[in-house]
């Protein structure tokens, strides 16, 4: 690996080879961070704590209860459907210690998007969060699953406090539809069974599957990622070295605003962060950015992990401007591009650069990130992690020259054993060793690389390829703007035209003065033929960006004007 040109690039504090077989499972490396860390702070959220021993206890009884209790198989699958609360790592840990398989799911999926997923998956047992139980019940009778364990928001907080909470969440704030689900068992009787055998490990492999992740389905069906324990380990580990410059054990408090249940905050937050004994501050709703901010303020933050519009929406919150940053070490982001004009403006309130990562639910997820000690590359997604190899290739599967642009591919033991039983979707991405990432991009002479954009988003201009991150990048510094998002449109005349839609934080912000601000920067081709205003953009669980939900909206206004 001695030739690849990134390796002059890379930080000398930095090992370009770690070892990713350090543990055989997931669990293993769980049981060692509760020998050395014990009563200090695993978890903490809405001002409740969990110790790593207390972690132990309650995630063994748990596994205790799918084993014993439900009698499961290993390698059976268990459904997880709740936001960030204390309950989520309880659950996901047992479910891994008892040797069963993750299935991680969005709380806010519809009813239509649950069944897919827990019937594609082949749930046997499936924890939901009360306030979306009432999705499950109107396809309780089309799901099989084995159980259903309802658990409320409140339930580890403490009696009196997780009391409090979920009467005010039911019947104050209405946030829990009524529900029926007969024969479902509560989360605080499945521990309570649970607790009354002892928890005797079963043995796990590199090679089980850990985690069924499912894929956005932007591109047709939501596919199951199979990630298994060799790839999980391998990706935190190196996502430890790449960090480890600047962290050091038990001293560390790390802020987790994305949810536990997408791959971003699962690896890096959840795993790469529990082995060197981090605090972990668990955001339940991220979108209630006074109180997101009012946390922080209690919070003596080192790591800050997000997605382009979490930074930018807090960036404009003044209290979040106030906050105290001297203890920041760390901001990485992921998920989406991340904006020149956001990472500028992050740096400047906050004093620390703001590095760009990359991955995909496929890739466990990190493939590359930018160097943490100091060097600023804005802009690029940086360089490939330790044991990682990238390219760039054509559609013949050629590698590229640097500065072509091509299909970024990846190579590494993070790299997912494939779709779940669906062989022929596997085939379809991988070349090889090589994983097929469908984002287009370029290598530079350093070795760093940068995403032009999907494949599939690419808009077409009479011949000229249109990268809609480039404009939307554009468009982001325009006094004014607080998001924006861009999309192809079907024109007589060049194919395809630019279709901006912005939500302005400036109400004397117009059309003409965002088109004009694009032609500063853009050649003409490439700047919005029209530019549209809402008051927010389609987003993923995540805050990222959906290009295809502004675009599905888009053509059916067209359709009604018609």
């Amino acid at each position: 690996m001695k030739d690849f040109p990134w390796f002059k690039s890379y930080p000398a504090s930095v090992d370009k080879q770690v070892d990713c077989e350090a543990y055989q499972s997931v669990p293993e490396l769980f049981e060692e961070c509760v020998k050395k860390y014990g009563s200090a702070t695993a978890y903490e959220c809405m001002g409740k704590t969990l110790s790593f021993t207390e972690l132990d206890k309650l995630s063994s009884h748990f596994a205790n209860y799918l084993i014993h209790t439900l009698k499961l198989e290993h390698g059976s699958r268990i459904a997880i459907q709740m936001p960030n609360t204390l309950q989520y790592p309880v659950v996901m840990f047992g479910a891994l210690r008892a040797g069963m398989i993750v299935v991680n799911t969005n709380p806010l999926y519809t009813s239509s998007e649950m069944k897919h997923q827990f019937n594609d998956a082949g749930a046997d047992v499936i924890i939901i969060i009360a306030n979306f139980a009432y999705n499950l019940e109107k396809i309780r009778s089309e799901v099989h699953t084995k159980r259903i364990i309802v658990t409320e928001l409140g339930d580890m907080l403490g009696f009196l406090k997780g009391t409090l909470v979920n009467l005010v969440v039911k019947h104050v704030k209405k946030m829990v539809p009524s529900y029926n689900l007969p024969g479902a068992d509560t989360l605080k009787s499945a521990l309570d069974q649970g607790a009354e055998y002892e928890f005797v490990p079963p043995k796990i492999s590199l090679n089980d599957t850990a985690f069924l992740q499912y894929t956005g389905g932007t591109t047709g069906v939501s596919k199951g990622a199979e990630l298994t324990h060799g790839n999980i380990i391998a990706n935190m580990q190196q996502i430890s070295a790449w960090m480890k410059p600047k962290l050091k054990e038990r001293e560390e408090v790390v802020i987790t605003a994305l949810p536990l249940y997408h791959i971003f905050a699962l690896t890096v937050n959840c795993l790469a962060m529990l082995k060197i004994g981090a605090h972990n501050v668990l955001i339940t709703n991220p979108r209630d950015m006074p109180a997101f901010c009012k946390e922080l303020s209690k919070q003596k933050f080192s790591v800050f992990t997000g997605v382009n519009t979490l930074f930018n929406g807090l960036l404009n919150q003044e209290s979040f401007r106030n906050l105290d940053f001297t203890h920041l070490k760390i901001a990485v982001g992921g998920g989406m591009a991340v904006q020149k004009a956001t990472a500028e403006k992050w740096k400047e309130i906050t004093g620390t650069p703001l590095a760009e990562g990359y991955g995909l639910t496929e890739t466990s997820p990190v493939a590359s990130c930018n160097p943490i000690d100091g060097t600023e590359r804005n802009g690029t997604i940086g360089i490939p992690l330790p044991n990682t190899e990238m390219t760039v290739m054509d559609d013949e599967g050629n590698e590229l020259k640097v500065g072509e642009r091509g299909e970024i591919c990846i190579k590494g033991p993070q790299v997912m054993k494939g779709y779940w039983k669906r062989p022929k979707e596997t085939a379809e991405v991988m070349r090889g060793e090589w994983f097929k990432s469908g984002d287009i991009g370029i290598m530079d002479e350093d070795g760093f690389f940068k995403i032009v954009d999907r494949k599939k988003e690419m808009i077409l201009v009479s011949g000229f390829n249109v990268y809609p991150n480039e404009i939307e990048d554009v468009i982001a510094s325009c006094p004014g703007v607080l998001e924006v998002g861009v999309i192809g449109m079907p024109d007589p005349k060049s194919t395809e035209k630019v279709v901006a839609y912005v939500v302005p934080k400036d109400k004397s912000l117009t059309e003409q003065k965002v088109i004009s601000h694009c032609h500063e920067s853009l050649t003409n081709y490439k700047c919005p033929k029209e530019v549209y205003f809402t008051d927010e953009l389609p987003k993923s669980n995540v805050g990222k960006i959906l290009r295809r939900k502004i675009k599905e909206a888009h053509i059916e206004k067209v359709k009604s004007k018609a």
